[in-house]
C-alpha cells in the first residue's frame, strides 16, 4: 500500500479546513470528543475509524471512556497539523454521522 501524500498546512490554509469541520478545535492539534449512546458503540465507532486511518496511513491519538472519545490529530513525522489530520477528520465525521443513524 502506497503512502498518501502529507504537508503541514499553513494558518491560513488550516483555518479554512477547520471551517469545514463541525465541533473540531486546533491549537497545536486537531482536536474532538464524539459521544455515544453507549461503550460499545464507542468502540465499534473506533473499530471503523480506525480502517480509515489506516487507509490514509495517519493514526489519531485517542481515547475511550464509556460512551466519549477523545481525539487528537497531528503529524508526527512532520511535527504539526497537516493535511492527513483534516482528511482523517473528515472521515472520522462521516463515520460518526453514520453511527448517529443506524444506532
Amino acid at each position: 500500500m502506497s503512502r498518501p501524500e502529507n504537508h503541514l498546512l499553513d494558518p491560513a490554509a488550516s483555518a479554512a479546513a477547520l471551517a469545514d469541520l463541525d465541533g473540531w478545535t486546533l491549537d497545536e492539534r486537531l482536536r474532538k470528543r464524539y459521544c455515544f449512546a453507549d461503550f460499545p458503540t464507542a468502540i465499534a465507532f473506533m473499530t471503523a475509524a480506525g480502517f480509515d486511518a489506516e487507509r490514509l496511513c495517519h493514526h489519531p491519538n485517542w481515547t475511550n471512556v464509556y460512551n466519549r472519545v477523545e481525539v487528537e490529530l497531528w503529524s508526527h513525522d512532520l511535527g504539526g497539523v497537516s493535511a492527513l489530520c483534516f482528511e482523517l477528520a473528515k472521515a472520522m465525521d462521516a463515520r460518526f454521522h453514520a453511527f448517529q443513524t443506524s444506532h
